[in-house]
């Protein structure tokens, strides 16, 4: 275990700091100057510590990504071990590296056989950044360069650069400057508080549809992929139902568009399986990733292509102007070669399909099920989410359903455990090496927090 951190300074002037020189991500940096941020100083497990040596479980991953837990001592020794032996190059220049070729052959040996080559970025921002123009590319090499615009989902989301943001559906991000040409949107398949009348098959038929029929507005030839998230993460971690991928995947096919998944989220074991499409039962043309690749250790992210786009590109496509200065760093390409094979040779992958994963879904039933404040659970794996109801016979929610949800999500900090909220649901991440103790901890110190919220919404 670390050795317990003893900061050099005092909380308040960390804080003092922090507010004179940092713009934190989607926040009133205003009215966090005045609260003053957590300062994080230690990490071992799914643990943390602040500087007030107040420890918390990180029901979170940190953002979606720590699946190894803090402290492996293995992805630190990796890279301590490439920095020495070789701290950078890149990838221009006709150059390769050790690093970065042992990590593509162990990636695409956990990959489905129909994908091949990868682009390396920095994070998922970044691949869906190279999505763009790698799709457009694909077409121009085909002789299709009409084919530009892309299809995103109103709340999905992909990343906070500009083209990021336009790819994903969330209209606050868009009115601070997050548009591009070329980017159209369909609704997000989100039953619960959009299906009415209609059950989940009826309802997630009747949004894959919607693509068929932007299609048809913006004519096929114009359309060059439908960029989409398996389940929806930052969005609330909705899943879809289950008529919603197997309708979705045959207009792609019949219009020719290229399916594209953000796998940012739910890649590298998060539902049980490697990918969260494999969990889906779809097959897209291209994955984007990040997160779990290194378990957050280090920044890393992709774009991995189908075979069919590689050879294009590389068979037909001469030069593709593409390329970032760390693409394929050896230092972050050694921490995600070391994180994989802990997550294969571990079994980890597995423990969370067939134990850790049934352990948490079957607790959350058990405590929620019947809880006045929660009208629906999904998830699976070491992923879920708990949806806030005001009736739960007509799927009535708050009118003040974030404010609600924020104020869980504070009481869980109260209690020593992080959760997130999004709209009105909780959402829960934690690592992949979580312990069925651990799974307990993190659902009873939930319970608590919607237990406060439901007594001060008037629901217990």
């Amino acid at each position: 275990m670390n050795l317990p951190f003893e900061p050099q300074r005092q909380t308040q002037d960390y804080q003092a700091s922090d507010a004179a020189h940092h713009i934190h991500a989607f926040v009133d940096q205003k009215a966090l100057n005045a609260e003053g941020p957590r300062v994080m100083v230690r990490g071992e497990g799914l643990y943390l510590w602040d500087s007030e040596g107040k420890r918390y479980l990180d029901g979170m991953s940190g953002l979606w990504c720590t699946q190894l837990g803090y402290g492996r001592k293995d992805l630190t020794a990796a890279a301590a071990a490439q920095m020495d032996q070789l701290a950078y190059y890149n990838m221009f220049f006709h150059t390769t590296h050790p690093a970065v070729i042992e990590l593509s052959e162990l990636l695409f040996s956990l990959l489905p056989g129909h994908y091949s080559h990868v682009i390396y970025t920095n994070s998922g921002s970044e691949a869906n950044e190279v999505l763009i123009r790698t799709v457009r590319r694909y077409w121009q090499v085909l002789g299709k360069p009409e084919k530009k615009i892309m299809i995103g989902r109103w709340n999905g989301y992909h990343g906070s650069t500009l083209a990021a943001s336009a790819l994903g559906g969330m209209k606050f991000m868009h009115e601070m400057g997050g548009l591009i040409p070329d980017v159209a949107h369909i609704d997000e398949p989100y039953w619960y508080a959009q299906g009415g009348d209609l059950t989940p098959a009826e309802f997630g038929r009747r949004c894959a549809l919607q693509l068929e029929e932007k299609i048809l507005e913006l004519g096929a030839q114009n359309v060059a992929g439908f960029i989409a998230e398996p389940f929806q993460g930052a969005g609330g971690m909705i899943f879809p139902p289950e008529s919603y991928w197997p309708e979705i995947q045959r207009i792609c096919r019949q219009y020719d568009v290229l399916l594209c998944a953000d796998e940012v989220i739910g890649g590298f074991g998060r539902t049980g399986e490697w990918f969260a499409h494999q969990y889906f039962g779809f097959e897209p043309d291209t994955l984007s990733i990040a997160k779990g690749l290194t378990s957050g250790y280090l920044p890393m992210g992709g774009l991995v292509l189908s075979k069919r786009m590689a050879e294009a590109l590389v068979e037909r496509g001469g030069v593709f102007a593409h390329g970032l200065t760390y693409s394929g760093h050896p230092v972050a390409a050694a921490v995600a070669l070391a994180n994989l094979k802990a997550l294969r040779d571990e079994g980890i992958v597995r423990q969370v399909k067939d134990d850790t994963g049934p352990y948490l879904h079957k607790l959350l039933h058990e405590v929620f099920g019947n809880h006045p404040l929660i009208g629906e659970i999904q998830g699976t794996g070491l992923l879920a989410a708990l949806q806030f109801v005001e009736d739960k016979g007509t799927r009535k929610r708050f009118a003040n359903e974030n404010d609600l949800a924020w104020q869980c999500r504070t009481f869980g900090f109260e209690e020593g455990v992080i959760i997130r909220s999004t709209l009105g649901r909780m959402i829960m991440a934690p690592a992949l090496v979580a312990s069925r103790a651990e799974l307990d901890e993190l659902v009873d110190k939930t319970r608590i927090a919607v237990d406060r919220t439901a007594r001060m919404a008037g629901k217990l």
